[in-house]
């Protein structure tokens, strides 16, 4: 299965980005494998619609569980749409939060926010 964290570091040390369509980058982890890549993310700098974009790179990398602080209601229905899970990180490092979700820590993440311009963040 393949997970997926917005960051803006590329270690795993790092923390969650609170910002789902607006993270530089997300850490991709395959459970099966155990391995980790970084990928940027395209929309970073978006001045409208960063939550779809970010979704649609996840979507064509084969994500499947996103673990995320919160994500916005558009990037929301297409995740959900494409069958990805969405669970609450933790307060820790991208290692810590892949743990957590490996022992069955964390819980889905049912807080969906509107959405905001790149201005209102």
């Amino acid at each position: 299965m393949i997970i997926a964290i917005p960051t803006n570091k590329k270690n795993m040390s790092a923390l969650v980005c609170p910002s789902f369509g607006r993270s530089q980058y997300y850490m991709i982890f395959d459970t099966v494998t155990k391995k980790k890549h970084f990928i940027n993310n395209p929309a970073f700098e978006s001045s409208d619609g960063a939550g779809i974009k970010a979704a649609q790179k996840l979507i064509d990398e084969g994500v499947k569980i996103i673990i995320t602080s919160r994500y916005g209601e558009n990037a929301s229905q297409l995740l959900l749409a494409s069958g990805i899970k969405v669970y609450k990180n933790i307060d820790g490092s991208l290692y810590e939060n892949i743990q957590a979700f490996l022992n069955d820590q964390l819980t889905f993440l049912a807080d969906i926010h509107p959405g905001f311009s790149q201005n209102e963040e």
